[in-house]
């Protein structure tokens, strides 16, 4: 999977890359067939409280799953997506299954 992350209006530390490569390479545990994500973080309003945003697109062939999460902290807001975007992957999977 081809993972592309960009940070916008601030540069990522390798540290945040290399925990959001781990965590978006986890979801081809519930979909094999992911050709790419795209990860976006950006920083909104600085200086107050939940105001890191992550936002993950995956290409699937079945559609394009979408999250977009704020928390405090880029990773925490990572984590949220990986849920959510879990959960997606769940139902495509179901829908595929029935049919």
């Amino acid at each position: 999977m081809e993972i592309r992350i960009q940070a916008i209006h601030f540069d990522a530390s390798e540290q945040l890359e290399a925990f959001i490569q781990k965590k978006v390479s986890k979801l081809q545990k519930f979909y094999d067939d992911i050709p790419s994500a795209e990860v976006n973080l950006k920083v909104i309003k600085p200086e107050t409280a939940n105001n890191k945003q992550a936002g993950i697109l995956l290409k699937i062939k079945h559609g394009d799953c979408f999250a977009e999460k704020t928390a405090d902290s880029f990773e925490e807001a990572v984590d949220e997506c990986i849920v959510a975007l879990e959960k997606q992957l769940a139902k495509i999977k179901e829908k595929i299954r029935a049919k």
